[in-house]
């Protein structure tokens, strides 16, 4: 039974899992590098924590929601790592979203460590995790998912296991970037085409709803851009990080990806323009121009 629980990395999604699993009643214990969002949480009932190992030792579970870079420097940084503080039998749960080899590598430092591991990337906005409607990607062994389902409860909707191998949530969740980038691309230029053509984004948007190409996101997003609203949901920088994951999986594969590779160029183009910390939807002001 999960009692005592680390939680390392506080952004955007990750301080939304945090607060919900503050509901479920959990001995929680939260890290991250700015001191306000660790601050917000211990408003809340958390407990604080100066260094990610000490958000992870004594734990019964530590969940790890962290950028790639910032994920193994906190995993590895010496004596204040996290891999340093967790304890034998501990169950570690990599939530964010990294290159294959990031994985792999924290995989195998925690079995030397006799550290249990599951691969468990979230794929949502700020939107979805405050309202615990995350979906959940799960490979690794199947008797540790057992263990997670009720904390991973608060703050996901859809828990699906895609292998018993780890590195097959990382594998699946690149499939889920690629997609969902290009959909928010071909959305901001259909509506840029269709404005130049002297339709309003609400026509737009009414016409593509009724019919076979309608989805949540374009409806969400859509109606966002109309009323020039892009509030961060999900930041462009981690977009284009997951496109560029998507280009360097798809070279070790011998594949061409040809939608993929222009769609990354847009992004690429909006990150030049300062935008990284915009929401994915400002790709929209890219092609405004």
């Amino acid at each position: 039974m999960v009692k005592e629980l680390g939680f390392i990395g506080l952004g955007t999604v990750g301080k939304y899992m945090a607060i919900n699993l503050l509901k479920g009643h959990y001995n929680l214990t939260v890290f991250d590098r700015l001191s306000s969002e660790v601050n917000e949480l211990v408003r809340l009932g958390a407990k604080g924590a100066a260094t990610p190992l000490e958000a992870a030792k004594g734990k019964d579970m530590v969940i790890v929601v962290l950028p790639e870079k910032e994920e193994m420097r906190a995993a590895l940084s010496g004596e204040d790592g996290f891999l340093q503080g967790i304890d034998p039998g501990t169950l570690l749960v990599d939530m964010g979203t990294h290159s294959l080899e990031a994985t792999m590598e924290l995989a195998e430092e925690a079995e030397r460590r006799q550290v249990s591991f599951l691969e468990a990337p979230v794929w949502g906005t700020k939107e979805h995790a405050a309202n615990g409607l995350l979906t959940i990607l799960v490979g690794g062994d199947p008797s540790l998912l057992s263990r997670c389902r009720e904390p991973f409860s608060y703050f996901g909707l859809n828990i699906i296991p895609v292998g018993n191998t780890v590195g097959d949530a990382t594998r699946m969740k690149f499939i889920v970037n690629m997609v969902q980038a290009q959909l928010m691309e071909s959305l901001a230029e259909g509506l840029v085409f269709g404005e130049k053509l002297g339709f309003t984004a609400e026509r737009i948007l009414e016409v593509l709803e009724s019919g076979g190409v309608a989805s949540p996101l374009f409806n969400s997003k859509g109606r966002a851009i109309s009323r020039g609203d892009f509030t961060r949901n999900l930041a462009l920088k981690y977009v284009y990080e997951g496109l560029v994951l998507v280009k360097e999986a798809a070279k070790k594969v011998d594949l061409d990806l040809p939608a993929s590779e222009a769609v990354l160029g847009v992004y690429e183009k909006a990150i030049n323009e300062g935008r990284g910390e915009e929401d994915f939807s400002a790709v929209v002001k890219v092609l405004r121009k």
